[in-house]
């Protein structure tokens, strides 16, 4: 027998983000989140969203021992931004067992009727910059920490549920070249001429001017919340989770592998943050970096093989201008420099023609996809 218990208390919270790391035990592809930054997203007093979203948590039990677990989330925000009436649903792991996913998905769709839903979506979190997708393709393939991995049967329970695809994600797998791109480099030069831009010292201001580079980082997000506000499922970012997400930046920041676009006015034109893969780290940590991450973290900051790009983004006023060419030829370079052989891109909205062109004159490979799934609330 199946029972679905609805959570709130703290240690049943760890068992809920427990449960995908006992799950993925073993696979080498799977990267887990980390335990600290699970528990603030789904913290109120943390996480800024839950002014205007409600969030649900479920762990369902067979034989005394979890099987599954799912969290819904009532984004007002989102609704109410793109007009529609949906609940969200994140977190999603089961074993393979359909029985299971039908209990789960029966409480998130007796909320869904509840609060006058007319759709379920997911996985997709609070925000943009949480994780979203499920993979589809690309079993096979290293997780991203951005990124959900799952086993193929997921797909097969969605599809029994009746779920249908809403939208794609593609991820690719770009080899570093060996040498700079003189091209590149003169176009970079040309375009900062042409437009009175610079680049932002980064490594000099991590380390003799915190406080400024802070300042930029902020331009920064405020950029991202600009330049993706009409992609799917995003929501505007507050001065508190641009903090929380400045934070996290911090944590992973090489300075050779981002890239802050300045005008003449000191204000930040566009952007590119990449970080080291942190797949080997939090598989040994087992989503604790301390304390038996801390040897393999700084390991894997100091070399890296494997880059994850984060986030591009360009302001809409600085749009076909060209300052992406610098964002490139900077992180290029910089990737050259530190001797890393892949760059690993974050899940790509399949029609965001813009961003994957960006990589279209280099060695890629299609990696992964993931799907954000709807299913009618009747």
């Amino acid at each position: 027998m199946i029972t679905v218990k609805q959570i709130s208390s703290r240690r049943d919270k760890k068992k809920f983000f427990k449960f995908f790391i006992d799950l993925y035990r073993g696979n080498k592809y799977a990267c887990p989140n980390l335990y600290m930054d699970e528990f603030a997203e789904f913290d109120p007093e943390i996480n800024d969203a839950f002014r205007f979203a409600d969030c649900k948590m479920f762990l369902a039990y067979k034989g005394g021992k979890i099987v599954g677990r799912v969290a819904g989330i009532w984004h007002r925000g989102a609704n109410e931004k793109f007009n529609v009436k949906q609940l969200r649903f994140t977190r999603f792991d089961v074993i393979d067992d359909f029985e299971v996913t039908k209990a789960l998905f029966a409480e998130l769709l007796k909320w869904a009727k509840e609060l006058g839903m007319e759709e379920i979506i997911g996985p997709i979190g609070f925000s943009d910059l949480a994780e979203e997708g499920m993979l589809i393709d690309g079993f096979d393939k290293d997780s991203m920490y951005i990124e959900i991995y799952n086993y193929p049967y997921y797909v097969e329970h969605m599809q029994k549920l009746g779920a249908y695809k809403v939208v794609d994600w593609n991820c690719y797998r770009i080899k570093v070249p060996e040498q700079p791109d003189a091209r590149l480099q003169k176009l970079s030069d040309m375009i900062a001429k042409k437009n009175g831009y610079s680049l932002v010292d980064v490594k000099y201001l991590l380390k003799h001017d915190k406080e400024k580079l802070s300042g930029y980082i902020m331009q920064c997000l405020g950029v991202l919340d600009e330049a993706f506000e009409d992609l799917y499922g995003t929501s505007p970012l507050s001065e508190k989770q641009k903090k929380r997400e400045m934070d996290t930046i911090y944590m992973a920041l090489v300075p050779e592998l981002a890239a802050v676009v300045k005008d003449e006015n000191d204000k930040v034109v566009s952007y590119g943050f990449m970080m080291p893969s942190m797949k080997d780290v939090l598989q040994k940590s087992r989503g604790n970096i301390v304390p038996f991450g801390i040897i393999p973290y700084m390991r894997a900051m100091k070399h890296i093989e494997v880059a994850d790009m984060m986030s591009i983004g360009v302001a809409k006023a600085h749009n076909n201008k060209g300052s992406v060419a610098m964002i490139m030829n900077s992180c290029l370079n910089g990737l050259i420099k530190l001797g890393v052989k892949y760059l690993e891109t974050g899940p790509e909205l399949e029609e965001n023609d813009n961003v994957q062109n960006l990589w279209k004159n280099y060695e890629r490979e299609l990696a992964k996809r993931r799907r954000c799934w709807g299913i009618k609330v009747e």
